[in-house]
């Protein structure tokens, strides 16, 4: 057994060290300087929450040495930034396949607050899908919901402790790949690891476009409970009761008023806000979709072109 333990041991900490050279300290903020993982040699992604300034945003690496970067762009969805530091030279991450990790994986979190690289243990504990279900499955399925947003492409839960600073960091598996990236920027208590899919898409899209496109309505709107007879129509409990709208908003040029219901958006339910904000991604903006509202206790499908967030 001390055999067994002792290369346990001994293979955790080959892994940090391997992963050294690819984490560096991001200072973006005025408190302590948060964890940023190198993409590619001169790209590093790191969590959108920590990046507090455009401006004036270094890097340190695993040597000590402090460089500018440039921020590329972020992606509040899923609480991504990309910064890029232009002549570098650096040390890329090597990522995982998230398809292989399973719940009970020993996973370490790496962070890199200061000068050396810190680590905590501990297992995955859920693998939560996103809000959108693939066609052959069943819908309603949720991300996590963060000021107001949506973790749409789901994400790893694991009980590792996020100490300060660790934010931006990696997600490590047994085999030493890097399975995601930690924040604890979302509004929960579980640690949530954003997932290398999500990653990928993101820094493609702020590389080639500078920005992620988020999908807008134009209006504010709260849980509501359906009327008896709707709730066993359509199957579904609640919607989202419309309690204001923006003039010339996509809701309002589609008919659609304060005082309405929305049940479901593009043949999606919707019951929650983070299912709406989850169906609401980049893909269909500029597309028109059917909204089913509830409305004097009767149903109607309204037609409306999704609009662009600014």
């Amino acid at each position: 057994m001390s055999d067994i333990l002792k290369n346990l041991s001994d293979a955790m900490a080959d892994a940090v060290e391997a992963l050294k050279p690819s984490l560096v300290s991001v200072e973006a903020r005025r408190r302590l300087p948060a964890t940023g993982i190198v993409w590619s040699a001169d790209t590093i992604v790191t969590a959108n929450h920590v990046v507090e300034r455009d401006d004036d945003i270094h890097i340190v690496l695993h040597d000590g040495s402090r460089h500018e970067a440039k921020l590329v762009g972020r992606d509040g969805q899923n609480d991504l930034a990309v910064l890029r530091v232009p002549g570098a030279n650096l040390t890329p991450a090597k990522w995982g396949d998230n398809a292989k990790l399973r719940v009970g994986n020993l996973v370490l979190a790496l962070g890199k607050p200061g000068n050396q690289v810190q680590a905590t243990l501990g297992v995955v504990s859920a693998l939560v899908p996103g809000v959108q279900s693939p066609p052959d499955e069943k819908k309603g399925k949720r991300g996590w919901r963060r000021m107001g947003r949506a973790l749409t492409d789901g994400y790893v839960q694991t009980d590792v402790v996020m100490y300060p600073g660790f934010s931006g960091g990696a997600l490590v598996s047994g085999d030493g790949m890097v399975h995601g990236l930690n924040t604890s920027g979302f509004e929960t208590g579980a640690s949530v690891t954003v997932p290398v899919a999500t990653i990928r898409n993101t820094v493609e899209t702020l590389v080639t476009h500078g920005k992620v496109k988020q999908g807008y309505l134009g209006i504010g709107v709260q849980p509501v409970r359906l009327p008896e007879q709707v709730a066993k129509a359509i199957d579904q409990e609640t919607g989202l009761l419309i309690i204001s709208a923006e003039n010339d908003s996509p809701a309002a040029k589609a008919g659609i008023f304060v005082g309405d219901i929305i049940v479901s958006l593009d043949g999606e339910g919707v019951a929650h806000l983070d299912e709406l904000l989850g169906l609401l991604h980049g893909g269909r903006v500029g597309k028109t979709v059917p909204v089913v509202i509830v409305r004097g206790g009767e149903q109607r499908t309204m037609q409306v072109t999704i609009g662009e967030r600014q």
